[in-house]
């Protein structure tokens, strides 16, 4: 019997121009940033790489309607060029993009390319919603997930810094490292 491969995973969450855009009520400030961090550790990590994008639900009848009518500028198309990828983030991945309408994208889709229990390392938009949501779900899975901070943007650097704290509260399921830490372990 073989030993399943250990080395780790890395999804990139949402890198989205709804998330870049200053223009957006969502862009992030630190996406920049963030954005140069996430190409190094995805050339480090080469075809273990996955890309997800957040799209929006059609499904109006559930909370997801009231989520709308709060941000109706988010309530467009799943082909509106405001959900497509950044155009350096598109080839970071060999795999086909994970498209989910859901905060959190850890489930099924990524168990299935990944491995039940793997070790994933978590990066992308935003630190206080999507990547929190991605890093609790994971760690409930049984996954190892380290969360690289500086290849994260938050909304704002008090969510960012906040968002960290409360992921930092969950080790040894959740870790929280930098580029250059996970970039050393690799």
């Amino acid at each position: 019997m073989s030993t399943p491969d250990a080395r780790p995973w890395l999804v990139v969450i949402d890198p989205q121009n709804i998330f870049a855009s200053p223009d957006s009520a969502w862009g992030s400030p630190f996406f920049a940033d963030a954005i140069v961090r996430i190409r190094e550790l995805a050339s480090a990590f080469g075809d273990r790489v996955l890309v997800t994008r957040w799209m929006p639900t059609a499904d109006r009848f559930t909370a997801w309607g009231d989520y709308f009518a709060e941000w109706p500028f988010a309530d467009r198309p799943a082909d509106d060029p405001l959900f497509d990828l950044v155009p350096d983030e598109r080839d970071l991945s060999p795999h086909p993009t994970l498209d989910l309408p859901t905060f959190g994208k850890w489930g099924p889709e990524i168990e299935a390319i990944v491995g039940r229990g793997a070790h994933v390392v978590l990066t992308g938009v935003s630190t206080d919603c999507c990547v929190l949501s991605t890093a609790l779900a994971a760690a409930d899975a049984g996954a190892h997930a380290t969360v690289v901070a500086d290849a994260c943007a938050g909304s704002t650097a008090e969510n960012q810094a906040a968002a960290l704290h409360v992921m930092g509260l969950y080790p040894p399921q959740l870790t929280i490292a930098d580029t250059t830490a996970v970039l050393a372990g690799l």
